[in-house]
């Protein structure tokens, strides 16, 4: 008897485990893992340069990185969400983008979706970044993407012309439901310091996807004086983009000016375009920049990129781009590079 209850109650048990675990499994969040891996060879020479460098550098066309994200289902048609993403140096295996940058640094946060649109909160892209990249043809690349150069990353002008990362910590970001290929998105962010004057940061942004044409407009208005690195304490990014498909050609056009409190003002266009032949694309864009500054010369940088792409198969491309710079009072810059990149 005693045997015959012990085995009728580790069998009852286990069958309770199955269903507790079958329960908590359809409860659970749907979790994907995924990322891109991406390295390039080649010889870098900035605008400004003593001589060429040669390397083999991390993220031509997309900087690498990996991530998580899920969602789980509360009816209704809301879910709750969330996404952790982390960059990486694929060429050392070092963390983050550049030196210092946090481990979640792509963008990592928690929201809802559903009917009302989406609302996420914690280290959001910044709505900025993401119509700058949507509106060229070399997207997010930090190499050889022009705009993305000329906005986000110093040279031998000064400091970058945008002084904000490509994502916004302590933020909280809500974005339209689409309507008509439209949709909006606000963000603000208090850098972890409420209510204290000067720290609050605002950005949106509207994107358009419809049939050939699309557009978008953003706009960001910094005061977090930790962020700065060209004298200014304030900032305020204004930015307008198109692009239209003609067949196997896809037009782009961008117009970006900062001002900031110091008077340094930076006005900068890109035109481009890529064209589909056979199964690669060549990409060509070009972007100048006109830096006035409150005291001394203007300063003139212009960046022209010619660049083709290839798929392998549908995860992975190799590319090969070349990149020429010219800017006032300075060296010209000229780099070429090729690599692979594959996404998981």
């Amino acid at each position: 008897m005693y045997r015959d209850g012990r085995g009728r109650w580790r069998k009852g048990l286990a069958a309770l485990s199955l269903c507790i675990t079958a329960g908590a499994a359809h409860a659970q969040s749907s979790v994907s893992l995924y990322g891109l891996a991406d390295a390039f060879a080649g010889v870098v020479r900035t605008p400004g340069a003593s001589g060429n460098t040669w390397q083999v550098g991390s993220g031509g066309l997309s900087t690498s990185y990996w991530g998580m994200s899920g969602a789980e289902d509360l009816g209704g048609g809301m879910k709750a969400i969330f996404t952790l993403e982390s960059f990486y140096r694929i060429i050392s295996g070092q963390l983050g983008a550049y030196n210092g940058q946090s481990f979640f640094g792509r963008r990592a946060f928690v929201g809802l979706s559903g009917p009302f649109g989406q609302l996420t909160l914690g280290r959001n892209d910044s709505l900025l970044f993401v119509s700058t990249l949507l509106f060229n043809p070399f997207g997010n690349s930090f190499v050889f993407s022009p705009i993305v150069v000329h906005s986000f990353l110093g040279s031998a002008m000064g400091a970058a012309s945008v002084q904000s990362d490509t994502a916004i910590d302590d933020s909280i970001v809500y974005q339209t439901p689409e309507i008509g290929g439209l949709t909006g998105s606000l963000q603000y962010s208090n850098a972890g310091v409420a209510g204290h004057a000067g720290q609050a940061n605002y950005s949106a942004n509207v994107l358009y996807f419809a049939g050939p044409f699309s557009a978008t407009a953003a706009v960001q208005s910094l005061h977090t004086a930790s962020l700065f690195l060209n004298g200014a304490t304030e900032q305020t990014a204004w930015l307008v983009g198109a692009a239209y498909r003609l067949q196997a050609v896809k037009l782009y056009l961008q117009y970006e000016r900062v001002t900031n409190n110091n008077e340094l003002t930076d006005d900068t266009v890109q035109v481009g375009a890529s064209a589909q032949v056979g199964t690669g694309s060549i990409l060509l864009s070009w972007a100048g920049t006109l830096r006035q500054p409150a005291q001394g010369a203007d300063v003139r940088w212009s960046t022209v990129v010619l660049g083709y792409d290839y798929p392998l198969s549908k995860r992975t491309d190799v590319y090969a781009a070349w990149r020429y710079d010219t800017m006032t009072s300075v060296s010209s810059g000229n780099s070429l590079g090729a690599g692979i990149r594959m996404k998981f």
